[in-house]
């Protein structure tokens, strides 16, 4: 296995380094989340072995998403390569702003991207980004507090669960929270966890004739609920709480659970980084007996805008980045605990990797994860912590600003509901929908 993988990986290296004589500087917008920070750590790797320098701009996710979107949209040419997700690639792919990904080396092995991830990033089959890391969401919490507390955390645990240990958990006068969970405004930040919430409290964005419905008792039900346990056992400000935030808080012991996205596994099992590295457990993303879990499907992908002057370096780098053996470079460099999951089969098959206490549940958690059927009720559109319509971004982004405002204490559930079901109407009956 191992001489399949180097004869692989200098097969494709030797393609690679085939056009070195005319190395490019290549520019790319990328997030500033571990995963991320981790890869351009190990840059060197690449331009050794393609002569290609490579200039990295890493921002926030709110901020990355408004700059590649801006960029993008109006052809402005600053990045050679964006990270971007489910989301935004098959819109863009369609539209023809993205550089389709139908060339990549046989030794890049396109096949084994996992077919959750592979049809996320494709338009009419066609790729038009590579997975670096792909994710759902589970629950990550504290073994030792959940013992303190007399409890045992199910594999599938309910919302109500969730909300009896979180309060048992809570020890306000040693600064621990029973619950830590998005709060931030943003459609990909807060917004992305209350809608996986609705969804499992049988809520959804629209009804078949894209009519808003904000103003049915699901939505009210689920995010009462939220407040109401947010109130009770979250942290101070968790209204401006996002990813980073709370993974923060987590590794310093702050937060009893951690309702997040599955990469976060890594790093809150980290000795380096984790003050309670040995002390983490995982379960499913809970429900409420309905049938969905509040769980997302996600990939930050890779992908070559076009118009780019520099897309055969920018292909390189994806090959390198989003490959078998860039996943083998961080194992043998940081173990296999650290490589970025949720891409490849192959990583899933790998009895080293299997050993890892993460690996099974998150590959649970993404095959748990159907984008094509992602709520209670029937919807006319696809995906389950967004909607794959061009509208959304920008709606989904006013809605969450408006139950950010109710987090902070700003306005009641009901008022931000109001305003939801107006604004996202509106918008859609601007759009052409209604």
């Amino acid at each position: 296995m191992y001489f399949r993988n180097a004869l692989g990986a200098a097969t494709a290296m030797s393609l690679l380094a085939a056009s070195g004589a005319f190395a490019d500087t290549i520019t790319i917008a990328t997030v500033n989340n571990g995963d991320m920070i981790r890869m351009q750590g190990y840059t060197d790797d690449f331009t050794a072995k393609t002569g290609h320098e490579v200039e990295w701009v890493t921002l926030e996710e709110n901020v990355l998403r408004q700059r590649v979107t801006t960029d993008i949209t109006t052809k402005g040419g600053a990045f050679d390569i964006m990270t971007i997700g489910m989301y935004e690639t098959p819109i863009w792919g369609a539209n023809g702003w993205l550089v389709p990904l139908d060339d990549l080396s046989d030794a890049y092995d396109v096949n084994d991207i996992l077919p959750a991830m592979r049809g996320g990033l494709s338009h009419e089959g066609t790729l038009y980004a590579a997975p670096f890391y792909g994710e759902s969401s589970m629950v990550m919490y504290r073994t030792d507090l959940m013992e303190k507390a007399g409890l045992t955390m199910p594999e599938a645990p309910t919302w109500d669960f969730i909300r009896q240990a979180a309060i048992a958990m809570t020890d306000r006068d040693n600064e621990i929270n029973g619950v830590c969970l998005r709060g931030k405004a943003g459609w990909g930040e807060g917004g992305a966890f209350i809608t996986v919430t609705g969804n499992s409290f049988g809520a959804r964005w629209f009804d078949e004739d894209w009519n808003a419905q904000f103003d049915q008792p699901e939505w009210a039900n689920a995010l009462n609920f939220f407040v109401d346990l947010m109130t009770e056992a979250g942290p101070p400000g968790y209204a401006t709480n996002g990813f980073n935030e709370n993974l923060s808080l987590f590794q310093q012991g702050k937060c009893g659970m951690w309702i997040d996205a599955t990469v976060a596994a890594s790093f809150v099992t980290n000795p380096k980084d984790s003050t309670v590295a040995d002390k983490v457990g995982f379960a499913l993303a809970p429900d409420t007996g309905m049938g969905k879990r509040s769980n997302w499907l996600w990939a930050w992908a890779l992908a070559v805008p076009a118009g780019t002057q520099k897309e055969a370096a920018a292909k390189q780098f994806i090959e390198w980045a989003t490959s078998k053996e860039y996943i083998e470079l961080v194992a043998a460099k940081e173990g296999w605990a650290n490589v970025p999951p949720g891409a490849r089969t192959s990583l899933y098959e790998n009895p080293e990797y299997q050993n890892v206490p993460f690996a099974k549940m998150t590959l649970d958690s993404i095959n748990a994860a159907d984008p094509t059927n992602p709520t209670v009720k029937p919807v006319p559109y696809v995906g389950i912590q967004f909607v794959a319509i061009p509208e959304f971004a920008g709606i989904a982004t006013e809605v969450s600003q408006e139950f950010s405002a109710v987090y902070a204490g700003q306005q009641t559930v009901e008022e931000a509901l109001a305003k939801a079901q107006a604004l996202t109407n509106d918008a859609m009956e601007a759009a052409g929908y209604r």
